[in-house]
């Protein structure tokens, strides 16, 4: 059962979305956004709609995820598609990359919010949130897009317990995050690019890898995976289809990241 504090911050999400009315979800189908939708879902029925952005920075499996766990919670559940790749000052992958991104995602949820009649969108940034650097949260004030999250002062720890206590399936979820992100900031993003690292990710994933990043830089990968995961990866066998994969990807040489996978770690040259 959850504590005081967290049922009273509980209580505060499901006010705050309930005087709301209606609601477009931001949902990616990680825990933060599924937790909003569900708990939207519970206080306003068909008034709250997930909607999801599929462009080719979005990985393949996430959509998946994304849709089964919509059916689950039984919410309505959109997609809409996009592409950034279409944005010049995204292609760019300089430090602003994900504000232009959000800027798009958000532009678009503004469109559809007044074509529907509806009255807010909603994202799932938490309370952590606001001590990274995160020019998406720019973008998201810009456009008038609120974080009940954060105004019920839910942190991410808060949320897997609750999404636990609900019963989502995907309460330990690892984060995720586009595909661009696998790109070095300041090279040119590229289809050709992101189709490799998708690859390369859902191999190692299929391998049964839990933490898994794929960074790109030219024709090298450099593989993060958890370090409580190392020395399953260096298993021979294991490492030498990995490997052999990879280079049927397109990479000439394989790599792996000893400091291992880390949240929100920023791909450099």
């Amino acid at each position: 059962m959850p504590t005081a504090l967290l049922q009273h911050k509980l209580d505060h999400l499901r006010a705050l979305l309930s005087e709301m009315g209606s609601v477009l979800v931001a949902y990616s189908g990680g825990i933060d956004s599924t937790f909003v939708l569900k708990v939207a879902h519970e206080q306003l029925r068909e008034h709250a709609v997930g909607v999801t952005a599929v462009s080719p920075t979005f990985p393949s499996i996430e959509l998946e995820i994304a849709t089964r766990v919509a059916q689950e919670i039984g919410a309505r559940h959109d997609i809409v598609r996009t592409d950034q790749l279409e944005i010049p000052e995204f292609v760019r992958n300089d430090a602003a990359r994900c504000f232009h991104c959000k800027t798009d995602l958000y532009q678009l949820l503004e469109t559809i919010r007044q074509s529907s009649g509806g009255t807010h969108v909603v994202d799932g940034t938490n309370l952590d949130d606001l001590g990274d650097d995160r020019p998406g949260i720019k973008a998201a004030r810009e456009w008038g897009v609120r974080s009940p999250l954060v105004e019920a002062e839910l942190s991410k720890a808060d949320i897997r317990v609750l999404a636990k206590e609900f019963g989502l399936s995907n309460w330990n979820k690892p984060a995720a995050a586009c595909l661009s992100s696998r790109i070095p900031r300041g090279t040119p993003i590229t289809i050709e690019s992101l189709r490799r690292v998708e690859e390369a990710e859902d191999i190692l994933q299929a391998a049964g890898f839990r933490h898994v990043r794929v960074r790109e830089h030219g024709d090298v990968a450099r593989i993060e995976v958890g370090p409580d995961e190392f020395a399953r990866l260096n298993e021979p066998d294991l490492r030498a289809h990995i490997s052999a994969c990879l280079r049927k990807s397109g990479f000439r040489f394989v790599c792996v990241d000893l400091e291992g996978y880390r949240p929100g770690g920023i791909s450099l040259r």
